[in-house]
């Protein structure tokens, strides 16, 4: 540990200073709420990455208190949640629980969606993952497209033309594949997408 200093000037916006020192003073005010165990078997959980800080709760009451709580923790060192990129999300299997509505939490009146992005993510509030899978496709035929010249170049082996593929469109539609549960629908869907690749990479097969 150094000596204390005088902090007389601030860092400015997007200064790769600002962002550690962002991240060290919102993790002090999260790590005064860290809890044990996971939403399985208590009432309230946080996960935060970076700044974005998703509040999951069993129930609407235990949400208020968490929220009260990181308001009051995250205003001790200075911060303040924004209160214009805070949605509210109602998960359930039933289409009638998972109604479209305005929540209101400590006075507060928060937007209600049926999905949002987060990490990349889509969820939505059927915990599906159909929309998801159809998104990540559309974005590795997009990679694909960008890279259609690489894969139509004779220059390149097939050994080659497979590690492109793996580094580049793979990651795009498969990153966080061992959190979904597909049904065999969703399963053909992303073989479909492969196996257009391969045909690129390999030519279509002759059979005699």
């Amino acid at each position: 540990m150094t000596k204390p200093f005088v902090i007389s000037r601030g860092v400015g916006q997007g200064d790769g200073l600002s962002t550690i020192l962002f991240n060290l003073i919102l993790h002090k005010a999260l790590n005064n709420l860290e809890q044990s165990n996971m939403v399985l078997n208590r009432l309230t959980q946080i996960c935060g990455y970076a700044d974005d800080i998703l509040v999951i709760a069993r129930s609407l009451p235990a949400l208020e208190a968490m929220c009260a709580e990181i308001s009051r923790e995250a205003g001790r060192v200075g911060l303040v949640i924004n209160l214009d990129k805070t949605i509210y999300m109602r998960f359930s299997a039933s289409p009638s629980r998972r109604s479209v509505k305005r929540a209101t939490i400590n006075g507060v009146t928060y937007e209600e969606v049926v999905e949002f992005i987060y990490l990349c993510t889509l969820i939505s509030n059927d915990n599906g993952v159909e929309k998801e899978i159809n998104r990540r496709i559309l974005a590795g035929n997009r990679t694909y497209l960008a890279a259609i010249s690489l894969f139509r170049i004779r220059l390149l082996s097939r050994a080659t033309k497979i590690i492109l593929h793996k580094t580049l469109m793979r990651p795009v539609v498969s990153y966080g594949v061992e959190a979904w549960m597909l049904t065999k629908k969703e399963e053909q869907a992303l073989l479909i997408f492969e196996r257009k690749i391969f045909r690129r990479i390999y030519g279509p097969k002759y059979e005699k």
